[in-house]
């Protein structure tokens, strides 16, 4: 270890941020620069050890990583109780110290509070408050619950050593057939830019600091146009296209978040087609991020490259080209020197810091560019407090996570999210009579709910027959790929309609019992028939069974009004624009409807 450390002015914390950067700075060689320009994944061991490799991922050790290739940015992946998760950061910033210059690592984090469980975008909540989807922040559409969230999710976070979120996805969801649609806030710039806001200062404060989590907002220029709704995490998606000449909108939400003072962005992996712009993958594009990211908008802060840019990768074990789209046939160094030509401070999902170094060593990169890079990213750790406190206290670690009121207001929010589409009149003639909310002690036929949770508001029956009324909870539809990866198995894209088999099977309940029929949107649904044959239809956006039951019994208000249009029909969506908002002809139901009840 460096001779210097304990006294090394980078460590004084009476010493400006700048000096302390400049400091740092000056003493790094080129692989511990390298190293800050790398932002891979990690996983926690067995009990809350340091992971080995792990070959099915194509990952080298935690030891490796820290101590040989001296990455220090990591995304982690899965999750532990608080006191075991704890401990293992601990772990991990200790190694970090046991090297050179004892630069401490930062952990950074996917979406990790609600009810979706996807390894390429979010994590379910597990052992934190649960709370919907951001969808559902967006129905609730009140800034003060959002901010709320974001202040809950940052203590938390803050307790097992998680500083960045890799969220908010600020996308606009102007393609109903997108598979991401389930982590923006909807549809609408103007709502989205509000809810933004607020989740940003939920996580940041008014400025960040030592008690912020940092928010890397995704995915700058906005990643809602994808061509036929298909997600450029695979290659058949790789094109964003504006055939509106929308391009503009999309921005509107970054431009809240910038004033809102975020010091991280994600650029998307999708790549222009039509525009001014040059038709590669955001992140190598330079008129995207010098242009228009650093100049126009002023932004100085970290821009990371979406994961897997660079490197084939296996991915749940299957093998998965990387994602430079439009750049297919360039080499690992041309992609690296493209994007760090574009704007590029870090790359996501990678670890390859020894090609860096070579690129300096045979001229090819000035150790001038990547010190840019290297300032800022240091500049984050100094203001996170990480060179001053790594550590966290894993005996308290249980008491800030998913305390008693965090995990009330997560119950909360998730009540207040459902959206009432309809509620007809339990017969014709009671017409004063709706289907919600449902008498206590009701018969109930059930699908999809716990009825071990149903018995406490009624009787459960085995057959729609002996029930006064069926509750039904259901997903938006999608289309599995023919041959697709177990990966793919996770992005729900395709048509917006019920197959004729499974809109068959609800209709006929709805025909035989008075049916309420909830539905997870993770992204709008073409439903016309199930909304005229239903008692009632609501929509949820990562909510529990409980919190379903406490609605419909009339035990908790719901609030939620659509993020969204839904589309009438799939001629709809086929005819709309991707770029443009509110564009599918005679919607079946508007942005911002919602019953009371």
């Amino acid at each position: 270890m460096d001779q210097h450390f304990a006294d090394a002015p980078y460590r004084d914390t009476a010493v400006p941020t700048d000096e302390r950067v400049s400091d740092l700075l000056s003493r790094m060689t080129v692989e511990e620069k390298a190293g800050l320009m790398f932002h891979q994944m990690l996983f926690i061991g067995p009990g809350g050890d340091l992971a080995g490799a792990i070959p099915a991922a194509d990952k080298v050790s935690t030891q490796d990583m820290v101590t040989g290739q001296l990455i220090n940015h990591f995304n982690v992946m899965g999750g532990e109780e608080p006191s075991v998760m704890a401990a293992w950061h601990n772990r991990v910033q200790n190694l970090a110290r046991s090297t050179r210059l004892g630069i401490p690592v930062t952990l950074s984090t996917d979406p990790r509070h609600a009810f979706t469980d996807n390894p390429g975008a979010s994590f379910s909540s597990g052992y934190f408050s649960s709370w919907p989807e951001t969808l559902g922040l967006a129905a609730i559409s009140d800034e003060s619950v959002t901010e709320k969230f974001g202040d809950i999710a940052r203590q938390e976070y803050l307790a097992v050593g998680l500083r960045v979120g890799l969220h908010p996805q600020i996308d606009l969801a102007t393609e109903p057939r997108w598979s991401r649609i389930n982590g923006t806030f909807g549809e609408d710039a103007d709502l989205t830019s509000r809810m933004a806001v607020a989740y940003v200062r939920g996580f940041q404060g008014e400025r960040l600091g030592p008690q912020s989590v940092s928010t890397m907002v995704k995915h700058f220029p906005g990643g809602g146009p994808q061509k036929d709704g298909e997600d450029p995490h695979f290659s058949y998606g790789r094109e964003q296209v504006y055939p509106g000449n929308n391009f503009d909108y999309h921005l509107k939400p970054f431009e809240a978040v910038f004033a809102a003072g975020i010091t991280q962005i994600m650029p998307y992996y999708g790549m222009p087609v039509g525009t001014e712009h040059e038709e590669v993958g955001f992140a190598f594009n330079k008129s995207v991020i010098t242009d228009l990211l650093r100049t126009r908008f002023g932004f100085d802060g970290i821009v990371c490259a979406d994961w897997g840019l660079l490197t084939d990768a296996k991915i749940m074990g299957e093998t998965h080209v990387h994602r430079a789209w439009g750049l297919e046939h360039l080499s690992r160094e041309e992609l690296i020197l493209k994007a760090l030509e574009a704007g590029v401070d870090q790359f996501g999902g990678e670890s390859c810091p020894e090609v860096i170094v070579d690129l300096i060593r045979d001229g090819r990169l000035s150790e001038a560019r990547i010190d840019i890079s290297a300032s800022r990213l240091l500049r984050e750790k100094f203001i996170l407090g990480l060179f001053d406190n790594p550590f966290v206290d894993p005996a308290a670690a249980p008491h800030h996570v998913a305390r008693p009121e965090f995990i009330a207001a997560g119950e909360d929010a998730q009540r207040a999210s459902f959206t009432v589409l309809t509620n007809q009149p339990l017969n014709q003639a009671e017409t004063g009579r709706p289907a919600l909310p449902v008498a206590a002690g009701s018969k109930l036929f059930l699908r999809g709910v716990d009825s071990t949770v149903a018995a406490d508001y009624g009787t459960v029956v085995d057959r729609p027959e002996d029930a006064d009324i069926a509750i039904i909870r259901i997903k938006a539809p999608y289309q599995p790929r023919p041959g697709q990866t177990r990966f793919e198995d996770f992005f729900h894209a395709g048509s917006l309609a019920y197959d004729p088999d499974t809109l068959n099977d609800i209709l006929q309940l709805c025909a035989q019992v008075p049916t309420v029929v909830d539905i997870y949107l993770d992204r709008p649904a073409v439903i016309p028939e199930i909304a005229g044959a239903a008692a009632a239809l609501l929509a949820d956006y990562g909510a529990s069974d409980q919190a379903l039951l406490d609605v419909v019994f009339g035990g908790a208000a719901p609030r939620g009004r659509l993020p969204f249009d839904l589309p009438s029909s799939m001629a709809a969506v086929q005819n709309s624009h991707p770029d443009v908002p509110f564009d599918t002809d005679h919607p079946l139901f508007r942005f911002g409807h919602g019953l009371t009840v």
